[in-house]
């Protein structure tokens, strides 16, 4: 997490508090929100912290919190974001599910409400049809929300793709590279809000153009793989009938 010290403490210990273990990634911030996260580890049993001496994006701070999961001996891990956005009553459920379902991805899509700026509602529209278009697969409800339940070593495993986004063009990337091997999405809703005064790290032009680069480089990959994909599809169509 970067710039979201008391949130990030309040989320850990609401999880903790579920006798969830907890990691939290510090992702290079200023020494006074490391001191109030390292508080945060020390006080809350279930909690620990990992640091980044520098700022390194969402996707190279999720994927410390990986590595620190595999050395827990933890095989599946919950993604949530540090900013209070996400219902975090939802953590168990999404666990079950990702105990029922150990094969698949357990993915959040947002039930927004009235808080939610109308360029994030557009956005999440715009990359649900590309993901669509580089996975050929219309069944894709949300390919940004960051409420997530990972398989670890596999997740850690396509992270090391060369060129793999790691800053906000991860969740979509690993979501369609995570499809793409074989490690189908499953969704269920979750409430996201946008609190009064609540620090973002997305940055409107960079960010998205960053997204945008994403999935010119998952497109090129896709037509690489499209003899299999189709394969895929039509399999699928057959199974279903």
């Amino acid at each position: 997490m970067y710039r979201h010290g008391e949130s990030a403490c309040q989320t850990a210990k609401r999880l903790a508090e579920m006798d969830l273990p907890v990691i939290l990634v510090d992702d290079g911030n200023t020494a006074k929100t490391f001191i109030a996260l390292l508080g945060c580890a020390r006080k809350v049993p279930g909690v620990t912290l990992v640091r980044l001496e520098e700022n390194s994006g969402k996707g190279a701070a999720f994927a410390q919190g990986l590595e620190k999961a595999v050395e827990m001996g933890i095989t599946h891990a919950l993604q949530i974001d540090a900013d209070g956005q996400h219902d975090i009553e939802k953590a168990k459920f999404f666990l079950e599910e990702s105990a029922a379902h150990p094969d698949k991805l357990i993915c959040g899509f947002p039930a927004f409400d009235e808080t939610a700026p109308r360029s994030r509602v557009m956005g999440r529209k715009i990359s649900i049809f590309w993901t669509a278009v580089v996975t050929l697969s219309t069944g894709f409800k949300d390919a940004l929300c960051g409420f997530r339940v990972y398989p670890v070593k596999e997740t850690l495993r396509l992270m090391k793709t060369p060129l793999f986004d790691k800053r906000m063009g991860f969740d979509p990337e690993i979501l369609v590279r995570l499809y793409w091997a074989g490690v189908p999405p499953l969704f269920h809703e979750v409430k996201v809000i946008y609190p009064p005064g609540g620090v973002s790290n997305f940055h409107m032009i960079k960010d998205n153009a960053r997204i945008s680069w994403v999935f010119s480089r998952l497109f090129a990959g896709m037509l690489l793989r499209l003899p299999l994909l189709v394969a895929r599809k039509i399999m699928r169509g057959k199974k279903a009938k």
